[in-house]
């Protein structure tokens, strides 16, 4: 018996899952919120970080274009370090299991983002930030993994678009975080506040321990665990080639139009409320302030959205199937992003475009934790499903190193953000292309 069945003695609680399969799910689910709230950190407080590294003023145009061409350099090597992480422990999973993975992954991230607050300087910043990525990435494939197993084959789709909801929720805390410690706690230190910030990056490594003693390895997993590593060139086999270029490339898309636009969420919406504030004739401490609000209603709205989009693909994919579901929020991610960035706005009014980012470019993520695990056996699930979900990092890194270095030349660098913002838009509507190579799993039991 797997332990996708129902153990003697428990009883089914919602959506047919026992009580140690929802404790599975919740361990998995903190894993991967604490994940994104760890990764996303730098680019939430980057506006204070990055001048005050270089020792520019806050605030100031000179500012302003550096944090646009550092956010974009940072970012980029986080998605390097990120899909080599996803890649390594990939393997390291489907090797040592599921729960010791998360366990090493979630310490590495949670010590790696905490190390920032003493970095003296941008190089050490991005050295740490470079180990916390390692961590980052080889979290989702072994919470994903487990989760796929563990779970009834009936509800796979309703576990994984539920784990990935705490996607948004790590984001929502951590727009909350910075909110408080930047906005709060520090309104008139900003040059100290973002240490305090990387400081919550801790909190992971508390929550990786206590999951450690409530979750077992899956039988499925033990049952087929192999004696050696799986190879990575065991993908590109005859048997598999297909299948992982299914799952890389609409993964692919999807991180491109993500990063693009997530990266730089708080740099257009603090650069648009500065601009405000400006023109209103406010003082430091009441432009400070707006500009940490306006960077939190932005990044709500995308979080929101993201949430929301996550659970629709729960009737979109057990309805339509998985390749009309990334039809549909291709074509809507395309629309969201270039009327965001395109259309002829008040500043505030654009920020409530990123809801609609959200929902489309954030929201078909939610797939993913099923639909890669779908498409590979057990003894493979973890270095398939890592390699497709992270290899397409090395090339989604591209978007914001070339948005960012290109809005930093420009002699208004927030109006050629946008410009450059807008044509990400372009992404998802050349992903259509590569539908007619995506594998349909709906209906597909999971593969031993």
């Amino acid at each position: 018996m797997t332990d996708a069945a129902f153990p003697p003695g428990n009883r089914r609680t919602l959506l047919d899952m026992d009580r140690y399969q929802w404790t599975v799910l919740f361990a998995a689910w903190l894993g991967w919120g604490f994940d994104v709230f760890d990764g996303l950190l730098f680019n939430y407080v980057a506006s204070n970080c990055i001048p005050t590294l270089l020792g520019l003023k806050i605030g100031t145009a000179e500012a302003r274009a550096a944090t646009l061409q550092y956010t974009g350099i940072g970012t980029s090597l986080l998605l390097v370090g990120w899909a080599i992480g996803g890649i390594i422990f990939g393997k390291i999973c489907d090797r040592i299991g599921r729960t010791r993975t998360l366990l090493i992954t979630m310490s590495m991230y949670a010590v790696g983002t905490a190390l920032c607050a003493a970095a003296p300087n941008i190089t050490v910043l991005f050295i740490c930030r470079a180990i916390a990525s390692l961590g980052i990435g080889g979290e989702w494939a072994a919470g994903a993994s487990m989760v796929a197993e563990v779970v009834p084959e009936k509800r796979r789709v309703e576990a994984g678009a539920i784990l990935y909801t705490s996607a948004p929720m790590g984001l929502f805390l951590a727009t909350y975080a910075t909110y408080w410690i930047q906005g709060l706690a520090f309104p008139t230190r900003p040059e100290i506040a973002w240490r305090f910030v990387f400081l919550c990056g801790l909190i992971p490594a508390l929550v990786a321990f206590v999951v450690r003693w409530f979750v077992k390895e899956p039988e499925r997993w033990k049952k087929t665990a192999p004696s050696a590593s799986p190879a990575i060139s065991e993908l590109f086999s005859p048997r598999w080639r297909a299948t992982t270029l299914s799952g890389l490339g609409m993964a692919l898309v999807a991180l491109i139009s993500w990063w693009s636009c997530n990266a730089f969420i708080s740099t257009v919406a603090n650069g648009l409320a500065g601009v405000d504030a400006a023109a209103k004739g406010l003082g430091q401490a009441a432009t400070q302030l707006q500009v940490q609000q306006w960077g939190k209603f932005a990044t709500n709205m995308f979080n929101l959205g993201g949430l929301i989009g996550t659970l629709l693909t729960i009737p979109i994919a057990k309805t339509m199937g998985r390749r009309k579901m990334y039809i549909i929020y291709f074509i809507l991610s395309g629309l969201a992003i270039m009327g965001t960035f395109g259309l002829d706005l008040a500043p505030h009014d654009r920020l409530y475009g990123y809801f609609f980012i959200g929902l489309t470019v954030f929201g078909v993520f939610g797939s993913f934790t099923y639909y890669l695990p779908e498409l590979f056996p057990t003894r493979l699930r973890a270095t398939g499903s890592g390699f497709c979900y992270n290899t397409g990092r090395f090339v989604a890194a591209i978007g914001p190193f070339v948005v960012g270095s290109v809005a930093s030349m420009g002699v208004d660098a927030l109006h050629t953000a946008q410009q450059m913002l807008f044509w990400v838009g372009a992404v998802p509507f050349a992903g259509l292309l590569l539908i007619p190579w995506a594998i349909e799993t709906k209906g597909r039991a999971l593969e031993d």
